[in-house]
C-alpha cells in the first residue's frame, strides 16, 4: 500500500510544480532533499488557530468523513513549539495580531502558514464596516497557501494542505534557507 495523495496525472497544475524545481542540483543534495522533504511532507502538524466560523470547517476536516490522518496531517497541536504549520481560520483583529505574530515566532523552522477563509485572506465582510479588522493575515505573518471561501468546505482545506505538501516536496536546502531569510526580514 503506497502513500495516499493526488496522482500527478489527476493534478491540474503540474507545470508550475516543475517550474518550482531547480535544475542543475547536486545528486547527493537532491537525494537528501528528497528524503527530508518526504518526511516533512507526510508529517505536518498543524497549530489550532480558529477565531470564527471557519474553525468549524477546520474541525470537520479532521473528522472521520474527511480524515486528515490519511494524508499525514495527523494531530492538531495546541502548542506552537510542536507545530510546523499554522492554519489561520477566521477574522484577525488588531488585538489578536500580536498574539498571532508571537505564535508564529515560537514555531520551529521550517514553518508554514495557511490562510483559510475570506476573513483570513482579505478581512472578509467585516473589513469595510470595522476599524479593528486586519485586511488579511499576510499583513501580520507571511502566508504560503490561501484557501478561499466563506467558509471554505473541508475539502477545500484538504486541497490547500495537499498544495502545501506539493510545495514542501519541491523545496531544496538552498531554497529553504532563502525562504527563511525572506520571512525573517518581514
Amino acid at each position: 500500500m503506497g502513500i495516499k495523495g493526488i496522482k500527478k496525472e489527476e493534478f491540474k497544475d503540474n507545470e508550475s510544480l516543475e517550474l518550482l524545481k531547480e535544475s542543475g542540483s547536486n545528486v547527493l543534495l537532491t537525494s537528501i532533499d528528497d528524503v527530508i522533504n518526504w518526511g516533512r511532507k507526510n508529517s505536518l502538524w498543524p497549530l489550532t488557530f480558529a477565531t470564527s466560523c471557519c474553525g468549524i470547517e477546520m474541525m470537520a476536516a479532521g473528522a472521520p468523513r474527511h480524515d486528515f490522518a490519511r494524508f499525514g496531517m495527523e494531530v492538531y497541536r495546541a502548542s506552537p513549539r510542536q507545530a510546523d504549520v499554522i492554519v489561520v481560520a477566521g477574522t484577525i483583529v488588531n488585538k489578536m495580531a500580536p498574539v498571532l505574530k508571537r505564535l508564529y515566532d515560537q514555531m520551529s523552522e521550517p514553518k508554514y502558514v495557511v490562510a483559510m477563509g475570506a476573513c483570513a485572506i482579505s478581512g472578509g465582510p467585516f473589513f469595510l464596516n470595522s476599524y479593528s479588522v486586519i485586511k488579511g493575515v499576510e499583513h501580520v505573518i507571511p502566508v504560503d497557501v490561501y484557501v478561499p471561501g466563506c467558509p471554505p468546505r473541508p475539502e477545500a482545506l484538504l486541497y490547500g494542505m495537499l498544495q502545501l505538501q506539493r510545495m514542501i516536496q519541491t523545496e531544496s536546502i538552498k531554497s529553504r534557507k532563502n525562504r527563511n531569510l525572506s520571512h525573517d526580514s518581514k
